[in-house]
């Protein structure tokens, strides 16, 4: 049996009186391709901000890599992480989110390079090597000295991606990368997304709206509604095949809005 890369076991949510994610547990192969997908609020990406210690869940546990993600082993129990061992779990995840959030006084090469530098110690000199050869993946090369200002959406998009792989990351979690992109801008990010899940053993966890590419893309899919998994399996089940109502008159409504 291989052990899952990610583990949530009885994980619970809330802001305030509102449950975003109600006594979750699933697992993730390592090297699977995960699509989350639901309507609007339904808690797919609070996984992701939990998985990116950006939110610490309720109740329940996470485990990333055989290790406990907000927790330590102490005695027969588990306490509270420190914010040392929370640093170095998040080397193992890079996330892309939905606006690029590059940093805009600084060019695209900078943008790749500035965290593994800092937070790695890696050599200018190989940061630069590995940037290029990742600009080189996501069809930017030609970019590398211009500012985030001068680029496209879908560019700038493109360019988060290759900031966010180049920290090595054992797992990669891509939330909403379109849905602020023009509809044209957005084939060439997909592109991009389809060559690393094609060419790559990462894990990778997606929440999407572009329903074929999920299909595409993903080994399994996982369909939310009010912080539930309603349905998993692989898209071929879910996407023509969807065992529950509501996955049903969900995926009717989005697939008719294209």
């Amino acid at each position: 049996m291989v052990e899952p890369i990610i583990k949530l076991e009885s994980v619970t949510k809330r802001f305030g009186s509102l449950t975003v994610l109600d006594e979750l547990s699933f697992e993730v192969k390592p090297g699977e391709k995960l699509a989350l997908i639901g309507p609007s609020g339904s808690g797919k990406t609070t996984i992701l901000r939990m998985l990116m210690t950006l939110e610490h869940p309720s109740k329940g546990h996470i485990t990333v890599d055989g290790d406990y993600l907000f927790h330590v082993k102490r005695g027969d129990g588990l306490a509270p992480a420190s914010e040392k061992h929370l640093h170095e779990m998040r080397r193992k995840i890079g996330m892309v989110f939905q606006h690029f959030n590059l940093f805009p006084h600084k060019s695209v090469l900078q943008n790749v390079t500035l965290a593994p530098i800092l937070t790695q110690n890696v050599g200018k000199g190989d940061a630069e090597k590995r940037a290029m050869e990742l600009l080189d993946m996501v069809g930017l090369s030609d970019k590398a000295g211009a500012m985030p200002s001068q680029l496209s959406g879908g560019q700038k998009q493109r360019v988060a991606i290759a900031r966010a792989l180049a920290l090595r990351p054992k797992i990669m979690l891509f939330d909403e990368v379109t849905s602020a992109l023009d509809p044209e801008l957005v084939e060439e990010v997909l592109n991009v997304m389809r060559r690393l899940a094609e060419e790559t053993d990462m894990t990778m966890l997606l929440v999407t709206h572009e329903m074929n590419f999920a299909r595409d893309f993903a080994d399994r899919v996982l369909f939310f509604d009010s912080g539930h998994i309603i349905e998993d399996g692989p898209p071929s089940d879910i996407f023509t095949n969807p065992t529950h109502e509501r996955t049903k008159s969900f995926l009717r409504k989005v697939l008719n809005a294209h």
